[in-house]
């Protein structure tokens, strides 16, 4: 099994997943602002750098199945209230690797720390970068251990056209060779879609917890 989260999220990046054993992995936080856990299949892992002792414990008072522990909201509640973060929702995690060429929507590159997206990506990342297509936005930076993450936002007049799917794919065209992931609300089908149309691969779900 990988010993660091960036271990972990570079080995599925590459399709190998943790052993589908039923256990939980704990591993340390990769920095002091991110902390969660990662539900692959039928395995867990959870980043935290509070003793694994105390995860454990709460993960057994948990009354549910064990598979099912770690993502259950008793156990997300007693992770928030022992460290003091805060977590917004249970997001599905997906992948998708560097793609040749030139996107094909056009882009321009902006800086508008404004917007609620940007503004959003600015508290949980590094190194955001952000471009403005016709109707729609795009937005990569560094999260979770490192991650390349993108985010796109698309106007409701023009949804429902592929423009979502075209910034998705373009992510994976800026990415400078290493893999996108994206984090989506599991309840945002459209998102979802989107994605996956871009060719981004479900490789489970992960809770993250911030500093409030």
């Amino acid at each position: 099994m990988a010993e660091t989260l960036r271990d972990v999220l570079d080995a599925a990046a590459r399709g190998v997943f943790p052993p589908a054993d039923g256990g939980t992995t704990i591993v340390p936080q990769y920095s002091p602002r991110d902390a969660g856990v990662l539900a692959f299949t039928a395995h867990s892992v959870v980043f935290t750098d509070e003793d694994p002792a105390w995860v454990r414990a709460a993960l057994a008072a948990v009354d549910c199945d064990a598979l099912a522990a770690t993502m259950n909201p008793v156990f997300l509640a007693a992770f928030m209230a022992r460290t003091g973060r805060g977590t917004d929702t249970i997001d599905v995690l997906a992948v998708g690797q560097a793609l040749p060429g030139e996107p094909s929507v056009a882009l321009t590159r902006i800086a508008d720390p404004g917007r609620p997206r940007v503004a959003g990506s600015l508290r949980r990342r590094d190194e955001v970068r952000v471009w403005a297509a016709d109707g729609g936005l795009l937005v990569l930076g560094r999260g979770v251990a490192g991650r390349l993450e993108a985010a796109v936002e698309v106007a409701e007049p023009v949804r429902d056209r592929g423009l979502g799917r075209l910034l998705a794919t373009a992510a994976r065209q800026l990415s400078d060779g290493e893999p996108v992931w994206a984090q989506v609300s599991a309840g945002n089908a459209r998102s979802l879609r989107a994605f996956q149309a871009a060719g981004y691969r479900p490789v489970g779900s992960e809770a993250l917890f911030v500093p409030r």
